[in-house]
């Protein structure tokens, strides 16, 4: 007779009606008392005691026996409806294409319990041949967070995607900066334009801020010093009879009104171009100003498309192809500018609101970059001596050779 299994060590018996062999374990009970039952089903009998055994395993670790034919594709639309609460609909809708275009078509039909490292490696190197490196990126963190989610609901072990590394992917548009002459004909230009693309232009370019924060720009966080109060007051109660002047990058355009980062608040000195443009804006609003600096003729918030279209124009009228660049390396240009001026870097990281200067010297100071004399200059100083023969020696060889070019010169003269 066959011995009875222990309690917990689940059953296994046949069923005429599938024929097939079937696994069962209890996992635990319902509150209202029911048992809760998980099966495995095999051909043989040896195949299902496999079944019966990893589903114990499971137990033991803590893990809840997941249906086998749970999918990639279940992971991933179930993070989309509920793994990307407080982003704005724009996000959602760019995470959403990117997933039912790229991640889905190709791995959606895989069973999320079967997804190796192998599928996935496989799969971001056929993609990397048609999108960026940053479009890979964005695809791979799909599917490594709704994987991710699939864990915390004990959907799966282990999370394979975060062992597989992003290839570099098709190389796109690199980002540029104005030389100092490009940078001084944009402000020329824009000196004539109307007065909103005015200080538009020359806030991002001479104070780096980034397009989103200057959309969401308001009067009261344009301010001016009060030497009689001793502080700074908005422009809007405190006139514009004063020396100094402010603004406060405290608010961007995202969903919440936060900056990119609480580095990224801060508060900026205004050069006077950026002064007397505001100034000439401000003069040409209504009677009770509207909050937002940066409107549209109709009096809404101006968006990304409304300050390209506008942008580029001025850079067309400063015979460079508008098309060719987009608002955001007003910013580059106004980093590589400063750095090319010798401003330390870690003062530049500071302005544009940068946690460290890993990113401004990486990503933005790419276009000019000051020589760095320091260390030629001190290894001057210590071989002096050195360089003082040397610079003899020179001294003396073009001499020689001036005096043997002249006697050359008058003997063929004579």
């Amino acid at each position: 007779m066959t011995a009875r299994r222990s309690r917990g060590e689940g059953g296994i018996h046949w069923n005429e009606t599938r024929e097939r062999w079937i696994a069962e374990l209890t996992v635990g009970y319902t509150p209202a008392g029911k048992r809760i039952v998980k099966k495995a089903s095999g051909k043989t009998k040896t195949e299902a005691k496999a079944k019966l055994k990893a589903m114990i395993r499971d137990h033991e670790d803590g893990l809840v026996i997941a249906p086998t034919n749970y999918t990639v594709k279940e992971a991933v639309r179930y993070w989309l409806a509920h793994g990307l609460e407080g982003r704005s609909e724009n996000t959602i809708k760019m995470y959403t294409t990117f997933a039912e275009t790229h991640v889905i078509p190709a791995l959606g039909g895989r069973k999320l319990r079967d997804l190796s490292v192998e599928d996935v490696d496989k799969w971001l190197a056929a993609k990397k041949s048609s999108l960026s490196t940053r479009s890979l990126k964005l695809i791979h963190g799909i599917l490594n967070r709704a994987v991710k989610s699939a864990m915390r609901r004990d959907k799966v072990k282990r999370n394979v995607v975060d062992l597989c590394d992003v290839p570099e992917g098709r190389s796109g548009r690199l980002s540029k900066a104005l030389t100092l002459d490009q940078a001084q004909a944009v402000v020329e230009q824009a000196l004539k334009a109307g007065a909103r693309m005015r200080a538009y232009v020359l806030l991002s370019l001479l104070i780096g801020a980034r397009t989103e924060e200057l959309r969401a720009l308001t009067w009261t966080h344009v301010v001016a010093y009060d030497k009689q109060r001793k502080r700074w007051r908005p422009v809007t109660e405190a006139g514009w009879d004063h020396d100094q002047f402010a603004v406060y990058v405290w608010r961007s355009v995202r969903r919440k009104g936060d900056t990119k980062t609480v580095k990224s608040r801060r508060s900026l000195k205004l050069p006077r171009l950026c002064v007397d443009a505001l100034l000439e804006l401000h003069a040409k609003k209504e009677a009770v100003p509207p909050p937002l600096v940066f409107r549209t003729a109709t009096g809404t918030a101006m968006t990304a498309h409304n300050v390209r279209r506008d942008f580029r124009k001025v850079l067309d009228r400063a015979e460079l192809n508008g098309s060719e660049w987009t608002p955001r390396e007003m910013r580059h240009s106004f980093v590589s500018l400063l750095s090319d001026s010798g401003m330390p870097i870690e003062d530049i990281s500071r302005l544009v609101g940068h946690r460290n200067t890993v990113v401004t010297e990486t990503v933005y100071r790419k276009q000019i970059r000051p020589v760095i004399q320091q260390g030629a200059e001190k290894m001057d100083s210590l071989f002096r001596s050195s360089v003082t023969q040397l610079v003899t020696q020179q001294r003396q060889t073009r001499s020689g050779r001036r005096c043997k070019t002249r006697w050359t010169i008058l003997g063929s003269n004579q």
